[in-house]
């Protein structure tokens, strides 16, 4: 009988891929090739004796990549920031990659053409209502964070934000008159119980996968709607028992972040506190530009973006660091395809890079070798090819 070879076989995902404006084409340009390689080597199966036998093993990891825009440059080509091509591609694959979006040049845009308006629109669209921020001091960086090294060394968490409700959704919003005849400006913070409910579910998950502490923060001493928020997690603690529930005003959370961040392994709060406080954690490591986010629902693709801006004054100089945006890919491998091994194999050559000393600007220290963006996504791809799946699986 003749031997038979099943390395054909393959499990194949559609990524959608929105550069955005900025640096945001050069760093996708780099995640996508990591993504690739990453992928492909799924299928290299260390046991190649299949003499004789039907050997499923590993199989290849294929991506069918699309790109659309969003963002500044689909105003500039569609005159709206999220096209309905893009956001009709975005809900028909597995998952969507995000470079960076905004710029100096659409500043002073009416809302309804900010770039910013495209990113509220496709999160809508794609019903995306937890985003999941890690910020983690890893250990070749800690000379980076601005904190002293006793306070920054070991920090390791992960802000859940609701993401589709509150303050920059609730309504009624706009501009008015008071009484005086002045000019004014209002939103509403509101939140349902169900909304409520389900970003606490998936933040106890969260923390039940890492050291089994939640913090939730609110500011429910002024706030009826964190009044709310909190009886509702509160109400949800019996469910996860394992799990060690504290909450924080948002104030004192804001403080605490800097005093002793080492208190904190899972926040969840709402979409306003949120905003602020997982920019606030990413300063911790020393760079914004190290920090990749998910986006996910209760179904349908998520959305993966690192934390990071456009950065337009650097854009197209080859000095983004891309180590965010690669980041957010194996968070994209984790949370929206299940590729759990493949993951691994990117942050572990994301670790392995750092370890090896290359450095973009941003995070560049004394010793350490300067590189672009596109050198340190060639130094990524040798690291991600050297990773053995005996290691990343022991």
């Amino acid at each position: 009988m003749a031997a038979v070879r099943c390395s054909a076989a393959k499990r194949s995902y559609n990524v959608t891929l929105l550069p955005g404006d900025g640096i945001g084409p050069e760093v996708v340009a780099v995640a996508k090739d990591v993504l690739s390689l990453a992928g492909a080597l799924e299928g290299k199966a260390s046991n190649q004796s299949l003499s004789l036998s039907l050997s499923l093993g590993p199989t290849r990891v294929e991506f069918r990549f699309q790109e659309k825009l969003m963002g500044g440059a689909a105003v500039d080509a569609y005159g709206v920031p999220l096209p309905e091509e893009t956001l009709a591609a975005a809900q028909a694959s597995d998952a969507v990659l995000l470079g960076a979006i905004g710029g100096y040049k659409w500043d002073n845009n009416e809302k309804h053409l900010k770039p910013e308006t495209g990113l509220l629109q496709i999160r809508a669209g794609l019903g995306v209502f937890a985003n999941l921020r890690p910020a983690a001091v890893l250990p070749q960086l800690v000379d980076a964070s601005t904190l002293k090294k006793e306070v920054a060394e070991g920090v390791d968490i992960m802000v859940v934000r609701e993401l589709t409700g509150g303050i920059y959704f609730g309504q009624p919003r706009g501009f008015g008159k008071n009484d005086k005849g002045e000019d004014t400006g209002f939103n509403t913070e509101v939140y349902s119980a169900s909304e409520i409910d389900r970003i606490t579910r998936v933040a106890f998950e969260v923390a039940r996968k890492r050291r089994g502490k939640l913090c939730s923060v609110d500011k429910a001493n002024v706030l009826e709607a964190s009044m709310l928020w909190r009886k509702r997690v509160t109400s949800l603690a019996s469910e996860f028992p394992d799990i060690e529930l504290s909450h924080m005003y948002v104030d004192n959370a804001a403080m605490q972040l800097i005093r002793n961040p080492k208190q904190f392994d899972t926040i969840v709060t709402n979409n306003i506190f949120g905003d602020i406080l997982s920019d606030e954690a990413s300063m911790l490591t020393g760079s914004i530009g190290m920090l990749p986010s998910a986006s996910v629902g209760e179904s349908g693709p998520g959305l993966f973006e690192p934390i990071h801006g456009s950065a337009p004054d650097i854009a197209g100089q080859d000095k983004a660091n891309p180590l965010a945006t690669i980041l957010s890919a194996a968070m994209l491998l984790r949370y929206g395809l299940g590729e759990e091994n493949a993951a691994k194999r990117v942050e572990a050559a994301v670790t392995e890079t750092l370890n090896n000393g290359f450095r973009t600007g941003d995070i560049y220290s004394p010793g350490t070798t300067l590189v672009g963006c596109k050198r340190m996504g060639e130094e990524v791809l040798k690291t991600v090819e050297s990773q053995s799946a005996v290691a990343l699986n022991s």
